[in-house]
């Protein structure tokens, strides 16, 4: 049976490579044309469906602009979000307006990590820019997983790449995991690598890549490591030795549960259970009384989720419930410098361009 599943898609990656393939000459040759917004925009995107660690890399990004002094607004398409809107906003700069099953999971999140920036949600990335920018002065855009959104023009690509799932870069969907043929990893202007442990690693992922483009890529390293854990009833912060020698459940409805699971077994539990839902779930109340079950059967001492999954789990809890989730920072190991230097001098000729644009109609 898994044989022949195995085959089917197989089969069908041929249909979906041809239909990526003749999209992507459409816009090379500008058949099809993207758009340009009047600001900066920056995508943060992967070639493979599941967890490469966009968000959390986009909360980095969106922190780092405006740590230096820009005004930032991420776009995002609000993948399973309840709202109907055309366009929506999560935050502007100052308030998050929207609940997290309104904007979705990883936009809402957004919106919570970083109070400093607007967070807008619609599937036509390019209107929905025009639209913010109709009622804010956004400085710069940040295209939450854009790599494929070939609809609006980008300034910069940083392309992520699991380094733990080299895998993950020899197929086609159905049969694999890849969006597009690793040829397309050509419009990335960085490569970040993220989850990676060994040298080992990074040459898995990296080869096939270069061999594909026959480019060589400005690279960073990174690892997800957790800070802390955080009560996601009362926001009572706990170190992360808290775990250590205890029961443990995980409950998680991510593209990665694996990856989840790795770094909390580092931390030393004695004993590890796992309750997983599908990428993106919608939590309700039937879910909580299956984890509390879960929770009691197993002798659970901490059940623990991610931060994406918590702020949905978060409206649905009852007095008596106490469940963590982790936070996750990013480590960069190599190529901190590089990364911002090229988001510096991207940023600069965007600014320099823009100022000559201006000043070109008074000297004529």
């Amino acid at each position: 049976m898994q044989q022949r599943l195995s085959s089917i898609l197989n089969v069908l990656r041929f249909p979906y490579g041809i239909a990526v393939k003749a999209r992507l000459w459409l816009y090379e040759n500008q058949w099809i044309r993207s758009k340009t917004l009047p600001k900066p925009v920056i995508s943060i995107g992967n070639l493979t469906v599941g967890g490469t660690g966009k968000t959390p890399m986009t909360i980095w990004l969106a922190q780092w602009l405006a740590s230096k002094g820009w005004k930032v607004g991420v776009l995002s398409r609000g993948y399973r979000r309840r709202s109907r809107e055309t366009q929506l906003l999560a935050s502007n700069f100052h308030n998050i307006l929207v609940e997290a099953d309104q904007a979705g999971d990883e936009p809402f999140l957004l919106a919570q990590r970083c109070p400093g920036i607007c967070v807008a949600v619609g599937a036509d990335r390019y209107r929905l820019g025009q639209w913010v920018l109709d009622q804010y002065p956004v400085d710069v855009f940040v295209l939450d997983d854009g790599f494929q959104h070939l609809g609006i023009s980008r300034d910069m690509n940083i392309l992520l790449i699991d380094a733990s799932d080299p895998e993950g870069l020899q197929q086609l969907l159905p049969a694999g995991r890849l969006r597009e043929p690793l040829l397309g990893a050509a419009r990335a202007t960085v490569v970040i690598l993220t989850r990676a442990d060994t040298h080992h690693q990074q040459h898995d992922v990296l080869a096939p890549i270069r061999t594909a483009t026959g480019k060589a890529f400005p690279c960073a390293i990174t690892q997800f490591r957790p800070e802390y854990f955080l009560n996601i009833s009362n926001g009572t912060q706990h170190p992360i030795s808290s775990i250590q020698g205890k029961r443990v459940l995980l409950v998680s409805g991510i593209g990665n549960p694996s990856s989840f699971r790795r770094n909390m077994i580092a931390l030393g539990p004695d004993h590890i259970d796992e309750y997983v839902f599908p990428d993106h779930h919608t939590y309700s109340s039937n879910d909580l009384a299956i984890i509390r079950q879960h929770a009691q059967c197993c002798a659970t001492e901490i059940i623990l989720t991610t931060e994406k999954d918590a702020v949905k789990i978060q409206p649905l809890l009852e007095p008596c419930d106490e469940i963590w989730s982790v936070r996750l920072g990013i480590q960069f190991l190599e190529g901190l410098e590089t990364l911002e230097m090229l988001l510096t001098q991207t940023l600069t000729t965007v600014r320099k361009n823009d100022a000559m644009m201006t000043a070109s109609p008074k000297s004529s």
